[in-house]
């Protein structure tokens, strides 16, 4: 597709294919990259439009689909190595009345848990390090698990 077409996309119907950005996405800069996506893919393909055939649906497919991919991307990395808000979890250190010694114990416990791990086989030591020192489910576990095996 040629830039002179996805100029006339744009004028024709991207604030329709912007409204359903921001449905999908539910926040305002993740709905503007998606829609830079979109006619950016759009670019970048050799697709021919047939104005008789509806293209604003193909354009909605084509969000659409950029949109469930990022999701899944998104899910995997989430499986793999969780995001948290570091300020968040400041406020808690901060404002929480835990005891200074206990909280010492367990960095040993750890520490030593990790050195006893590395002593073993790798496919021993992911399902361990994942269940005691990453808090994962077995249920979450046995997926990531299953995960690398296929890649």
């Amino acid at each position: 597709m040629d830039a002179r077409e996805v100029e006339k996309c744009i004028d024709d119907f991207g604030t329709d294919i912007y409204r359903f950005c921001l449905k999908l996405c539910m926040d305002k800069e993740d709905a503007e990259d998606l829609y830079q996506q979109t006619f950016l893919k759009a670019l970048e393909t050799e697709w021919t439009l047939d104005w008789k055939k509806n293209p604003k649906a193909l354009f909605f497919s084509l969000t659409h689909n950029i949109w469930k991919s990022d999701k899944r991307k998104q899910a995997r990395r989430n499986m793999i190595a969780p995001c948290s808000n570091l300020d968040d979890e400041m406020k808690t250190v901060l404002h929480s009345e835990e005891n200074i010694e206990e909280s010492y114990f367990q960095k040993e416990l750890v520490a030593e848990v990790r050195q006893i791990i590395q002593t073993l086989p790798e496919k021993f030591q992911v399902p361990l390090i994942l269940f005691y020192l990453s808090d994962c489910s077995i249920e979450q576990i046995a997926a990531i698990i299953k995960n690398r095996l296929v890649l």
